[in-house]
């Protein structure tokens, strides 16, 4: 009923039924006050002519009185009173005759012929009065008595007929009355109806569109896919939870969160078994929140969930690892068990956000700080912060740096474990900035890393290093240099021609440029970056997989790429000493390395005694502040001349 209730047509024709009636109850008002008005000219002129009807019957009466009284007196008087009313009727006839319709002007000529003789007879009358003709003056009164009298009858006769007329047309208007107010009670009562049937309709409608505008604004706030906040809600939720807060009492937490491997999932198995993944993401993120928290999907596989009244940021992280263990583990997903994981970056108000788009901001910047920790959850660090105004200034002046030649080279030797003797050096960039000094690479790599920047620093630094290697060669001293190569280049199909192009420019022999890569460089594109690899490694260049272990190892990039050597982060050489299982994690890592044909570098050599431990593992090189920290050129080059093995060493200073 409801649903037949809703469509057009039936409202449509609701409208149509109900403003025929009321045009119908206008046109019979019209009607009625037309046919009343009409009824009553129509009476009111019968009456009008039934008065002239009247007045001639009483004219008449008293032309006749007027002729009694005078026969009996026969005074002059008398007679002149008589005289003068003689065809006092004329102009009652002649109104008749004029204005009295078809009937009354043919009754009005018919009196008129009998007045004007019963006036002849009565001026007759008094002319033989006044001969004393008694013979004469009887005859004439007879005659007048008798046209009197038929005088008398036929204005009575016209009388009646014009008051029946008018009690016929008193009946006939109040039969129109009685038929119109029947008629307008059918037709008032049909509207009533309508209007109740319309008054139905547009209830219903009404709640209709309040049904749709709530379904509108529930889509517009929320996601279509998984059902919790989208971004517009969470936007909004976050202002109104600010809003609410009152200095020194609790504040807001916000939690963003990105699934790993998200890509692969749909990749692989396709958009349905993603879609599926993302469901049971918002399930788990809603089962472990609070009942009061905000859960929302911003776009693609990046979560948030909103914390209100929260005492502290110790609070949100302690909220935020329940709710990164509520995520975190394996799901069916129509037969397939995938494994579900994600980073979760926070963020709190008032302190260090202060409004609700640094709190989006922060924990956007905290998400990707978790993630390349690989830490799960990190809270907003604004040192760290390489969004921040002062990071985005820098990265501006990066540009400016790379091509005014800023940037300069420092170097730490690699030593053959043992032997000790100098079999390289790492070139670790720096920059020369005009006001802030000598800037390491920890504030301005990450940021490069992030923009259009990160291939030619790297080019800036590749050149400059194979130019220090050419004037070391010039001054006698050959020793090999090593480069950090980033994902981006490693994935630019041009980058293994400017290697080559560098090479030849400053006559780099094959063997003497090695180049790090970071295992997520191997990871992006696998295909991509073992092609790349293999063209540099057809040109002389060798290939170091740098701080093996702190990445996304995995044991099939090791067989298919064609890597020469395999550095040990420094993490794992510290705890070769302090921890039970530093060793034997270190001593697996070095047996894999040999088991493939690598050759290993440790660094964080920092003491004789962790220098011992790696040569007894089998370890060929050694890096390290035990030997030096990095130095600009010349000094390396005065170090690398005066650098003698039979020395005892002492650790350098930092």
């Amino acid at each position: 009923m409801r649903h037949w209730l809703q469509r057009r047509a039936v409202a449509r024709s609701a409208i149509v039924a109900l403003t025929i009636g009321l045009a119908l109850l206008a046109g019979l008002a019209f009607f009625s006050a037309r046919s009343a008005a009409e009824a009553s000219a129509s009476v009111a002129a019968r009456q009008q002519v039934s008065q002239q009807w009247n007045e001639i019957y009483l004219k008449i009466n008293i032309e006749y009185e007027l002729l009694v009284d005078f026969l009996d007196q026969q005074s002059a008087q008398g007679r002149a009173v008589l005289t003068g009313s003689i065809g006092s009727a004329e102009e009652n006839l002649r109104w008749l005759n004029a204005h009295g319709g078809r009937e009354d002007s043919a009754q009005a000529r018919a009196l008129q012929n009998t007045y004007s003789g019963y006036s002849y007879t009565l001026r007759n009358l008094v002319d033989a009065t006044r001969g004393d003709d008694e013979v004469l003056v009887v005859q004439q009164a007879r005659q007048a008595a008798l046209s009197a009298a038929s005088l008398r009858k036929q204005a009575s006769l016209n009388i009646a007929r014009n008051n029946l007329e008018i009690g016929d047309r008193l009946r006939e208007a109040q039969q129109n009355s009685d038929q119109i107010k029947l008629a307008v009670g059918v037709i008032a009562l049909t509207d009533l109806a309508l209007v109740g049937f319309c008054t139905v309709v547009l209830l219903v409608y009404q709640r209709s569109t309040e049904r749709q505008a709530a379904e509108s604004r529930y889509r517009a706030t929320h996601d279509g896919l998984t059902g919790v906040a989208n971004r517009n809600l969470l936007t909004e939720s976050i202002e109104k939870a600010i809003a609410r807060t009152i200095p020194g009492g609790p504040g807001v937490g916000l939690l963003l969160i990105d699934l790993n491997r998200f890509k692969e999932v749909n990749d692989t198995l396709g958009h349905h078994a993603g879609d599926l993944l993302l469901q049971e993401v918002a399930r788990r993120l809603t089962g472990a929140s609070r009942g009061t928290d905000v859960v929302a999907r911003l776009g693609g596989d990046e979560f948030a969930v909103l914390l209100s009244a929260v005492q502290s940021a110790d609070e949100v992280m302690e909220i935020g690892r329940r709710i990164l263990t509520g995520l975190c583990g394996p799901a069916e997903l129509e037969g397939l068990t995938l494994d579900i994981s994600g980073s979760i970056g926070v963020a709190y108000y008032p302190e260090p956000s202060t409004s609700a788009a640094e709190l989006l901001q922060h924990a956007d910047v905290a998400m990707y700080a978790a993630k390349r920790g690989h830490s799960g959850i990190s809270m907003y660090d604004p040192e760290a912060d390489l969004n921040s105004f002062e990071q985005l200034t820098l990265l501006g002046e990066l540009r400016r740096a790379i091509e005014n030649g800023e940037l300069e080279l420092h170097y730490q030797p690699k030593v053959r474990v043992g032997t000790r003797a100098l079999s390289g050096a790492e070139a670790l960039v720096r920059w020369l900035h005009p006001t802030r000094g000598l800037l390491g690479p920890h504030l301005f790599i990450p940021s490069a890393e992030q923009s259009d920047l990160m291939r030619p620093l790297t080019e800036a630094v590749l050149e400059e290093a194979l130019a220090q290697h050419q004037r070391w060669r010039h001054d006698g001293l050959l020793i090999p240099v090593s480069v950090n190569v980033g994902a981006s280049n490693l994935l630019d199909p041009a980058f293994p021609d400017r290697v080559a192009e560098l090479m030849d420019r400053y006559g780099t022999a094959a063997g003497q440029l090695t180049i790090e890569l970071t295992e997520s460089a191997l990871v992006d594109d696998p295909v991509r970056a073992a092609a790349a690899l293999r063209d540099m490694r057809d040109r002389g260049v060798l290939l170091s997989i740098d701080d093996f272990g702190t990445g996304y190892s995995s044991m099939s990039y090791l067989q298919v790429m064609p890597l020469d050597e395999l550095k040990i982060d420094r993490q794992f050489t510290t705890e070769i000493l302090s921890t039970s299982r530093g060793r034997p994690i270190v001593t697996a890592i070095v047996d894999l390395a040999h088991a493939l044909g690598l050759q290993v570098v440790v660094e964080g050599i920092e003491d004789e005694r962790t220098h011992a431990m790696i040569a007894e593992m089998g370890c060929e090189i050694a890096q390290g502040y035990l030997f030096c920290r990095p130095l600009p050129p010349d000094d390396f080059a005065a170090w690398a001349v005066s650098w003698s093995t039979t020395e005892p060493l002492q650790p350098a200073t930092r």
